[in-house]
């Protein structure tokens, strides 16, 4: 006969707001001399060119130094590898995402309840990962990195604290790791790209899979408190 459950946890400590962090390459980089600002952005503008025109696949450093008019050694000096240069492309988007459900406006910024902050944040990202999606795949960071990459940690605390304000009796922690998945840029490859699925599909799932875990049928009202609108035919959170 199995052992019975542990005991469920308690409601955790409250999550710290998330702040902006950007991709980085690994290394702390000050505040660049304006001279040296110029040449990176000539490399990123470079790489640019050539994603768009040859995709992420046949992005080299060899490619960007030639593109660029340097040598080789300035790009690896300056990027470190290759995932280091695709993390800096993807550096400027990720940051206004972050800005936008950390600061912008309501839904997907402050102001609105929880449930409906989580519904608006898996949507944008599932926008952001078709616009973004070779060059994410191809920054995908190791299994050792890939969940502790400052953007992972940014978005999954976020989740973190919307599912805890939402369904304070649950697990947030683990099950934000559970909402993660589902905007993870392999599966949305294969999902788009392979499975030929519509976003729109693609939305209304995150819209039911949001609802599944916060007990909240989706269309239900929500007040400030995060709590549905029992005149819209809505249920408080599942126990």
């Amino acid at each position: 006969m199995s052992s019975p459950l542990p005991p469920f946890p308690k409601p955790q400590e409250p999550v710290k707001k998330p702040v902006v962090l950007e991709f980085g390459t690994g290394v702390d980089e000050p505040c660049l001399r304006a001279d040296a600002a110029r040449n990176r952005a000539r490399l990123l503008d470079a790489a640019a060119r050539l994603v768009a025109e040859h995709g992420a696949a046949g992005l080299t450093m060899e490619a960007v130094a030639a593109a660029a008019e340097v040598g080789k050694g300035t790009v690896f000096r300056r990027f470190g590898d290759r995932t280091g240069l695709l993390t800096a492309l993807l550096d400027h988007s990720e940051k206004k995402f972050q800005a936008s459900f950390l600061s912008g406006p309501a839904p997907l910024g402050p102001g609105a309840p929880p449930v409906e902050r989580l519904r608006a944040f898996g949507c944008a990202a599932l926008r952001r990962a078709t616009d973004d999606l070779e060059l994410q795949l191809a920054a995908e960071p190791c299994a050792d990195r890939r969940f502790v990459v400052p953007p992972h940690r940014v978005r999954h605390s976020h989740v973190v604290m919307l599912l805890r304000q939402a369904v304070p009796q649950a697990d947030g922690e683990l099950l934000g790791h559970v909402l993660m998945s589902y905007l993870d840029p392999a599966l949305i490859h294969h999902l788009v790209n392979q499975c030929q699925m519509p976003m729109e599909r693609l939305q209304a799932g995150w819209h039911d899979l949001v609802a599944r875990v916060t007990g909240t049928p989706e269309g239900a009202s929500e007040d400030a408190s995060g709590g549905t609108d029992e005149s819209a035919g809505g249920t408080g959170p599942a126990g």
